[in-house]
Formats: C-alpha cells, sequence, structure tokens
C-alpha cells in the first residue's frame, strides 16, 4: 500500500503501540459496564479511576477535576454551553483564530441572546493588547483562548489573559488540545476555569476527550441521562478509548521536553530549506509549537502544491483539517491581516514522535522538485 512520509501530526497521530497494548483486553474479555456493580464492572470502573488520574497527572490537575468527553470539540462545547446555560445573557469572547467547535457554539450563544466578541491577533497571531484590554473593559461572562494554534502553532500566554479575565470576573476556558503533549501543560498554573484535551493528538485513541474543570465551575450538562461524570456527561464510558487516553497522557507527559528540543532542531532544518524557495514562513516572531511550519509561497496554491506533494510522497496539510472542505482562505491568517491572495497558498507541516532527519531531507528535496514544476508550469501558461 502506498504509505506517503507523514508530516500531518497536528491533524492527528497515530496510535502508540503501547497504547493499543493496553486498549486490547478492554475489546475482548474486559467488556464489562463500568456502572455495573459487579466484577466486570467493577474492573471497568478501576480501569477508568486509573485513566483519570494518569490524564491529571500530565496536566498537574486532580483527577475529580478530569470530565471524560468523546473529544476536543465535545468538551470545547460542554464548557462554553454548559456554563452559559448557567448565567443570564451577557458577553461571550473568544480569540478570532480559534478553532470551529470554539467559534460555532459561541456563535449559538449570541443567535440565544448573547453578544459575541472577537478578539483580535497583531500580525504574529498573538492576541492583540489593545484590543483585548477594550474587551476586559466589556466585562466579559464568558472567555476562551487556546493555548496553542493549529494551524501557526503560536502558543498565547494564557496565565496572564485568564489572571486578567478572572479579576474581570469572567469565567476563562482555554483549547489545550495542540499543546498537550508538545508543550509543558500545568492547569493550576495557568489558572483557568477549564482546558480542553484530545486523545488522538498524542498517541491516543480518537473518540476521547476531556475538560479539565475548576469544581467551582457550574456546568449544565449537554447530555442527560444515567449520571456518569459527576453528571456533567452522561452515557455508557468508552472504556477501551478511556484508558488507551489515559496511558497516551503518562507517554507524552513523560517525553514532553526531551521530544520538544528534538522536534525544535527538526522544524528549524525544515524552515530554512523553506526559506530557500522564497517562502514566507507565518508567526516567527512567535513562541510556537515546536512542530509546526506554517508557510506560503507567492504565486502556488496551497491545495494544489499539497496535492502534488501527496502524490510524491509526503502527506501534508493545506490548513487544519477540520478546514479542508472550506475553500475560503485560512481564518487565522486573514485574521493576522494576511492577504486573502497569499493566504490561500498556505502549507502546513507538521512534525511528531516518528519524524526523522531523513524525513525532513526528502521533503525539503521534494517540496523544491513540486514548487519548480508549478512554477515552470506558471511560466508555460504566460
Amino acid at each position: 500500500m502506498f504509505a506517503p512520509t507523514y508530516l500531518d501530526w497536528n491533524a492527528t497521530t497515530p496510535l502508540h503501540p503501547a497504547v493499543r497494548e493496553a486498549m486490547l483486553p478492554w475489546l475482548d474479555a474486559r467488556f464489562g459496564n463500568a456502572s455495573s456493580r459487579h466484577e466486570y464492572g467493577r474492573q471497568a470502573r478501576a480501569a477508568i479511576d486509573t485513566a483519570r488520574a494518569q490524564v491529571a497527572a500530565a496536566v498537574g490537575a486532580h483527577a475529580t477535576e478530569v470530565v471524560f468527553t468523546s473529544g476536543g470539540s465535545e468538551a470545547n462545547n460542554l464548557f462554553i454551553k454548559g456554563a452559559a446555560a448557567c448565567m443570564k445573557p451577557g458577553l461571550v469572547a473568544v480569540s478570532a483564530i480559534e478553532h470551529p467547535c470554539v467559534r460555532e457554539p459561541a456563535r449559538q450563544l449570541a443567535r440565544a441572546g448573547w453578544t459575541l466578541r472577537e478578539i483580535a491577533v497583531d500580525a504574529a497571531g498573538r492576541i492583540d493588547p489593545d484590543d483585548w484590554a477594550a474587551v476586559l473593559r466589556a466585562r466579559p461572562s464568558i472567555v476562551s483562548v487556546m493555548r496553542a494554534n493549529n494551524e501557526t502553532g503560536v502558543l498565547q500566554d494564557v496565565a496572564r489573559l485568564a489572571a486578567e479575565a478572572r479579576a474581570a470576573g469572567a469565567w476563562f476556558h482555554t483549547d489545550a488540545v495542540q499543546a498537550l503533549g508538545k508543550t509543558v501543560l500545568d492547569f493550576r498554573a495557568l489558572g483557568v476555569h477549564g482546558m480542553t484535551l484530545s486523545a488522538h493528538k498524542i498517541g491516543g485513541p480518537l473518540g476521547a476527550g476531556a475538560l479539565v474543570l475548576d469544581k467551582r465551575v457550574e456546568l449544565a450538562p449537554l447530555i442527560a441521562g444515567g449520571g456518569q461524570e459527576r453528571g456533567l456527561r452522561s452515557g455508557t464510558e468508552n472504556v477501551a478509548a478511556i484508558v488507551g487516553f489515559g496511558v497516551a497522557c503518562e507517554l507524552a507527559s513523560a517525553q514532553v521536553e526531551r521530544e520538544a528540543v528534538r522536534l525544535a532542531g527538526l522544524r528549524e532544518r525544515l524552515e530554512a530549506a523553506v526559506a530557500g524557495l522564497g517562502a514566507r514562513i507565518f508567526s516567527t516572531g512567535a513562541e510556537r509549537l515546536p512542530n509546526t511550519c506554517f508557510f506560503a509561497i507567492e504565486g502556488i496554491d496551497g491545495e494544489t502544491l499539497v496535492g502534488k506533494l501527496d502524490r510524491a510522497g509526503f502527506a501534508c496539510a493545506s490548513g487544519s483539517a477540520c478546514s479542508s472542505a472550506n475553500p475560503e482562505p485560512s481564518r487565522t491568517l486573514t485574521a493576522m491581516g494576511v492577504a486573502p491572495e497569499l493566504a490561500r497558498n498556505a502549507v502546513r507541516v507538521s512534525l511528531g514522535r516518528d519524524t526523522t532527519e531523513q524525513d525532513v531531507e526528502r521533503f525539503a528535496a521534494g517540496l523544491a522538485r513540486q514548487v519548480q514544476e508549478l512554477r515552470n508550469l506558471t511560466a508555460m501558461a504566460v
């Protein structure tokens, strides 16, 4: 089977072998419902408790603060809609570069009587300080700012933003899906009321996520029923996926600092090659995830280049996977003031645990060939 070199680790990651091994018994002989009182149920409950402790330990939280969900999208919706359901309609503020699973529930609140405010970012993709000050003066009730952007990799100063939002009386949430496993995350140090995590970004299974929640925050559940997850997320637990999530968190947190250094070195080599082709690399002036390179080459369409790279044996992206069906230019880049015609040329390369120096070197050579071919075609057309 044709298997391109995988360079799209921000979209999803392959299941770690140790995670698969931990999950297998829960797909076979250990099939109990964690709500059952017999031995099969007790085994399942104990496995979930262990996983909850593993997830909590990975982000400096207490196990009782971890609410398991079906993934990052559900966790983001749970915080934003759940918090809003316990308040009078007010101002909800989200950054202009949020993932759709934050932006869209905020828009739903706006249709239900809330006021929605998007927080501007500067040319590097960081929260604009003047616009942030204006948001705080408006006294928001709910604020959501992602810790790491899925396209540019830019890291926001969430600890400072959360402290200032708290002082203004707001509940502060951060989507930390992309940050988990790539940077050190500390729920206490960030000072947020809620933090979203997802398993499949760190070698865990699809279909498992968590909302790490300050227990002083009152949320209304999105899914009512049997009262699982402290009544915040009813439904029979996906034990195998939760077990895998726990093991993935344990593995990721054990190597996060060492792996960040390795990936940053690979990215440096990649970006040197990309810059040599005349590309504009976005957000180089900001603190970024160590594995992410987002660039554009003038006159070369991003979707076209990604398709050619795929056929040449390299899997990367023209933006975030959740936006691939949308022909519009990246919202993140347009929010940063990038011209739409350049934003449409954007390509994202994201590295991961299996990426090697040889992969980066081969990609650099392959990219140069594809860019030259496209430039030749453009010259012939003229």
